[in-house]
């Protein structure tokens, strides 16, 4: 007696697109979601509307932002910090025609992962030079800024007309509350920072609350690609503030 064997069953190659497209789906949405909790807690992406901080950023550069660390350290003068608008910083800017659906939809996703930075204009981008409890005081005989009284020689990044050494052209003479900061734009000439915003109930001071994280990369475009300096050592020999 012969045995049959028995017939081929044939594949199912519809069933097994499904399952591909199954996982490729999960890939995505697993991708989405790390890109979403890297961007919320981690590194967030911001453009650079203006001139304030030439010639350390461009207008147009991209940065990222370190969100993280500073919750662990805190922050430190000479920092470039991003922060939103502490209030009447920015210009009321004339409500844009609405986009197509389709464009907005993938624009907010973009921003939902991190490759996007469509809130870059709620915020802005300056230099940290005061700390809580700091005395700021724009400036000695040599133009400088001095802070708990010590001087800091700011050349090295300022962008000053040529033979220029004033640190600021507006005097000023703060202390920085409890719980926030006082920041300047590098191109100071052109820079609407703390100095012209102290009429504002907030004195010109932006509360730490306000602050996104500290800049440490420019990514775009790519011949400025770098890690972006903080002259942390311009600072070092300001004292703490008395208490």
């Amino acid at each position: 007696m012969t045995t049959e064997s028995a017939p081929d069953v044939p594949s199912k190659p519809r069933r097994g697109f499904w399952i591909f497209l199954r996982d490729v789906l999960v890939i995505i949405v697993i991708a989405a979601l790390v890109s979403f909790l890297v961007k919320t807690f981690v590194v967030r992406s911001f453009y650079i509307p203006s001139a304030s901080m030439e010639k350390t950023l461009l207008v147009n550069d991209r940065i990222l932002v370190d969100e993280l660390t500073p919750r662990w350290s805190g922050y430190s003068r000479g920092d470039v910090v991003v922060f939103a608008d502490p209030g009447g910083w920015l210009p009321v800017t004339p409500k844009q025609p609405p986009r197509p659906v389709v464009l907005e939809w993938f624009d907010g996703l973009l921003t939902l992962i991190g490759l996007s930075s469509s809130d870059s204009e709620d915020h802005l981008v300056k230099r940290l030079i005061g700390l809580p409890g700091d005395h700021v005081v724009c400036c000695n005989s040599l133009g400088q800024i001095t802070i708990n009284g010590a001087p800091v020689d700011e050349l090295s990044y300022l962008n000053l007309p040529e033979g220029d050494t004033q640190a600021s052209n507006d005097p000023f003479d703060v202390t920085v509350p409890e719980e926030s900061i006082w920041v300047l734009g590098d191109n100071r000439d052109r820079s609407q920072d703390a100095r012209a915003h102290q009429d504002l109930p907030s004195g010109g001071f932006v509360p730490l609350d306000n602050v996104v994280g500290r800049a440490f990369l420019t990514t775009w475009p790519l011949g400025r690609i770098g890690v972006i300096d903080s002259h942390h050592e311009q600072f070092n020999g300001v004292p703490e503030p008395e208490e």
